[in-house]
């Protein structure tokens, strides 16, 4: 798109408007088109409400001919800005997109873009708000689920991109002395995220992702733990105990406290040191828990 500031300066010219100081600098004039490509209402709308126009408005700032106008330009870049974040948002969203079908999708963005255009540069937080729009939007009338489905789906974007932490091994934890094992502090992955979700939107998320046919999920309140390891991010049911005690180690917590959450809910008359014992050995092996510093100098001698 060729402003007449650069059709101007390609000529070895400056126009009368720039001379006089009518013009926006650079800046100005990019986040004035930038206003335009992304008005709610679209372009025609943007402009009846913009109040940084130069003299002469829009024609005095971009080049138009008999073909195109120069709103007519400025609207081929609304609509393929538009566009891009549909298409970004049906990436991030497959499954709230297979379930209310791609028409409804498109409507929904559309209204949710007029609530919450984009702010940031990266793209992948465009679709930041979007649980929380669904949660109001009348398609809950016909999927009661899909703000649930969503939130999960938002989730996964977020681990995905959270930040990289060396998880805590299982030699780490071999190298500490029996008897200061209740005071060591663990703490959970900073990508790990956990969902208290009143469907089981888990089972819809699976199966679009295999490529299966989804069924309509249980009303059925459920905690899921999320969290990336090997660049993958994975999701699952938590067990009877995880819940509480992963919850303490999301701001730091000694161990004896998370085995006292687990037995709380798993009751003592089971065989609580074995599924602790088993909880923690699965936790290690999912990548999910971080070393809380400082631990004994036994402990911080291995890594």
């Amino acid at each position: 798109m060729m402003t007449r500031a650069r059709m101007a300066e390609s000529n070895g010219s400056v126009p009368a408007d720039r001379q006089m100081g009518v013009a926006p600098d650079l800046k100005s004039l990019q986040e004035l088109l930038y206003r335009l490509i992304t008005a709610a209402e679209g372009v025609e709308e943007g402009l009846a409400a913009e109040r940084m126009l130069p003299e002469g408005g829009l024609d005095a700032i971009i080049v138009g001919d008999e073909r195109l106008s120069a709103r007519e330009r400025v609207e081929i870049y609304a609509n393929a800005y538009f566009y891009r974040v549909l298409d970004v948002l049906k990436e991030d969203f497959p499954a709230t997109l297979g379930v209310v079908g791609e028409t409804n999708f498109h409507n929904l963005i559309t209204s949710y873009l007029i609530e919450y255009p984009p702010t940031e540069p990266g793209i992948q937080h465009a679709g930041r708000h979007l649980p929380g729009f669904v949660r109001t939007h009348p398609l809950r009338e016909r999927w009661p689920f899909i703000a649930d489905l969503a939130r999960l789906e938002r989730c996964t974007i977020e681990v995905f991109h959270g930040p990289d932490v060396e998880p805590l091994g299982a030699a780490a934890m071999r190298a500490v002395a029996p008897d200061d094992w209740p005071g060591i502090r663990l703490r959970t992955h900073p990508n790990l995220r956990i969902l208290e979700l009143d469907w089981r939107v888990d089972m819809v998320l699976r199966a679009v992702a295999d490529g299966e046919p989804w069924k309509e999920p249980a009303r059925e309140r459920v905690a899921i733990m999320v969290w990336r390891r090997d660049l993958k991010v994975q999701y699952r049911e938590l067990e009877r105990g995880e819940c509480a005690a992963l919850t303490l180690a999301q701001n730091g917590a000694a161990f004896a406290a998370m085995c006292d959450a687990i037995v709380a809910e798993v009751g003592e008359d089971e065989d609580a040191p074995a599924q602790i014992s088993r909880l923690v050995g699965r936790w290690l092996g999912e990548d999910v828990l971080v070393r809380e510093k400082p631990w004994p100098a036994r402990a911080d001698a291995a890594s």
